[in-house]
């Protein structure tokens, strides 16, 4: 997981969404008789989540938007709300332990029970923190309100993660031999000099496959040796971000291994299902969609051990022009 000083990124982050304006005048157009913008990025004290939603509207930006990267729905929910940040808190949560996410968090099992709770409102750092420590992309949702250039705290790390996110794309199966690392399976074996080859006959691809994802995954950083096996970076893949084009790929590749898998008898739910609809139910289909993609990443999100690595490939289009 990323370190990073919360402190300094709330400060450097309401910064970059002040922009040109004075703080004098950013604070009176969110209503503040005081220079409250000033006490924000010097550190003095912190805004609320809500609170700096706020800023984010007052500023010409969307808080709604910001959270579409995110396994949340956000019908109904107003970030710039407490109860909007604590609807979107509960379902970053899933069904992760409140313990777990305090040790995470560096702070009281008290104090992440009531804001996972509602009970309280985080100030901006502990918003970070909780973001980072329940998603692993405290840098996307920066990136989701301001240019992350402006931020100099997340700058250099913002990059990086493109560049380890690009390996998804190059190397498709990358993904499928980072979770197999994470299994069981994998930790129980001993180190030896052939991973390469039990990857690829674990996932059922050519050896060449496998070893040119492995050195991929190297080079980004995602992967190292250590005790004789690989060891792995938690960063989280968002495709939001790539171009139409690669996402297109991306899902073509995965789109193929299902029918391959399908055409070679192998275990799994290959399910379809050819409907009429009106109009206003296949927008109600789209979003049971979407709804189970959100539920589906925060099942993964809190499951432990790892034992299976599994490809879940949904699909849902017209088949009228």
């Amino acid at each position: 997981m990323w370190v990073f000083d919360a402190e300094t990124l709330a400060q450097q982050l309401v910064r970059a969404l002040r922009g040109r304006r004075s703080q004098t005048a950013l604070s009176r157009r969110l209503g503040y008789r005081s220079n409250v913008v000033y006490s924000w990025e010097s550190g003095r004290r912190y805004p609320t989540a809500s609170e700096l939603f706020r800023v984010v509207a007052r500023t010409g930006g969307d808080p709604v938007a910001a959270w579409r990267r995110f396994p949340v729905s956000l019908e109904g929910v107003d970030p710039t709300r407490p109860e909007g940040v604590a609807a979107v808190l509960a379902q970053l949560r899933g069904a992760a332990r409140v313990q777990e996410v305090a040790e995470r968090c560096e702070v009281s099992r008290f104090a992440a029970s009531r804001w996972l709770r509602g009970l309280a409102e985080p100030r901006l750092p502990d918003l970070l923190r909780l973001v980072e420590a329940l998603t692993v992309r405290v840098v996307d949702l920066v990136a989701a309100l301001v240019d992350p250039e402006d931020v100099p705290a997340l700058r250099d790390h913002h990059r990086e993660v493109r560049v380890r996110r690009a390996v998804a794309f190059t190397h498709p199966w990358s993904q499928a031999i980072l979770r197999q690392l994470e299994t069981a399976a994998y930790r129980r074996r001993r180190a030896r000099g052939d991973d390469a080859r039990w990857l690829a006959r674990r996932l059922g691809v050519e050896a060449g496959v496998a070893t040119d994802a492995l050195g991929a995954l190297e080079t980004a950083g995602l992967v190292r040796r250590q005790g004789g096996r690989y060891r792995t970076e938690p960063v989280a893949v968002d495709t939001s971000t790539a171009s139409a084009e690669a996402r297109r790929q991306l899902k073509e590749h995965w789109a193929d291994v299902g029918r391959e898998r399908l055409s070679a008898g192998a275990d799994g739910l290959f399910s379809w299902a050819v409907v009429a609809v009106s109009e206003a139910d296949y927008e109600r289909l789209r979003a049971l969609h979407v709804g189970y993609l959100h539920a589906l990443r925060q099942l993964v999100d809190a499951s432990d051990p790892s034992e299976v690595v599994a490809v879940a490939n949904v699909q849902l289009f017209r088949l009228d022009r």
